[in-house]
């Protein structure tokens, strides 16, 4: 039976989690706080027991005070497990801004405000020459998409008609993970096909659920977070095609028109 030992239980690998239970996988999850389906990240007499013993490992754990703690605490033993596939989940953030032009893996990374993701993806390639990285762009999906934003009234539209940004449903990342079990290793963005302005995909959520547009907003009148307003300090469109080429991947939602019909759908 395959085992999968996924380090970080977010939303993501939760999702992927159960994709992999339901076709009968065998899984070990760690997250901060331990419950039914997770381990402690810390109990390590646990967490190294199932490095030693898993078929396939994942990393959703991000960076924490510029450094990895996944490498940190178990990198050695991650470097010598009998795994025979690593993954680690990363973000297109790496690139930093393109001025809204098309980056692809061979792009230059770490320029941006996710230089500590940058260092941590390079490390993870460095450790063994089968791990698969995937970088990210924002991830939607059920329960957490611009239709629960609109829905919540924390919706906004920024007047910023020339930012880009790319998207990927959850469960195209899941899909894409798991075409790479039988794919080569490398760097992989799993992006959908239709990089465009943020406003756009609001509008669309706002049409799905017959609600009014919400006002268009500078910057400084939105008062967005700091975290919030980073995310428009970048501007860029992630190209897919290296994964369509070597994982025979390719996005179920290649727009997100697609992917938020069918959020509205999971929804009801």
């Amino acid at each position: 039976m395959p085992h999968m030992l996924i380090l970080g239980l977010g939303y993501t690998a939760s999702r992927l989690a159960d994709r992999l239970r339901a076709d009968g996988w065998h899984i070990t999850a760690t997250r901060r706080s331990p419950d039914a389906t997770a381990l402690a990240f810390d109990d390590e007499p646990a967490v190294r027991a199932a490095i030693a013993s898993t078929t396939h490992i994942l990393s959703s754990v991000p960076p924490e005070t510029e450094v990895d703690p996944v490498l940190v605490r178990y990198g050695p033993a991650i470097a010598a497990a009998p795994a025979r596939w690593i993954g680690y989940l990363s973000s297109t953030g790496v690139y930093g801004d393109t001025r809204g032009a098309w980056v692809d893996e061979g792009g230059p990374v770490g320029t941006g405000r996710r230089a500590a993701r940058a260092d941590a993806e390079l490390a993870w390639g460095a450790l063994r020459d089968n791990v698969h990285r995937f970088r990210l762009p924002g991830i939607y999906g059920p329960g957490r998409s611009a239709l629960d934003r609109v829905r919540a009234g924390k919706a906004h539209r920024i007047d910023l008609p020339d930012q880009i940004f790319s998207r990927v449903h959850v469960d195209d990342i899941i899909a894409g993970i798991i075409a790479s079990f039988d794919g080569p290793p490398g760097v992989y963005n799993l992006a959908d096909d239709l990089p465009c302005a943020q406003n756009r995909v609001i509008e669309a959520a706002c049409d799905l659920l017959g609600l009014p547009h919400p006002p268009l907003l500078s910057l400084e009148q939105a008062a967005l977070s700091p975290m919030a307003r980073a995310f428009y300090a970048e501007n860029r469109r992630v190209a897919n095609g290296r994964a369509k080429r070597l994982l025979g991947w390719s996005p179920r939602y290649p727009t997100y028109a697609q992917g938020l019909a069918a959020c509205a759908l999971t929804d009801i």
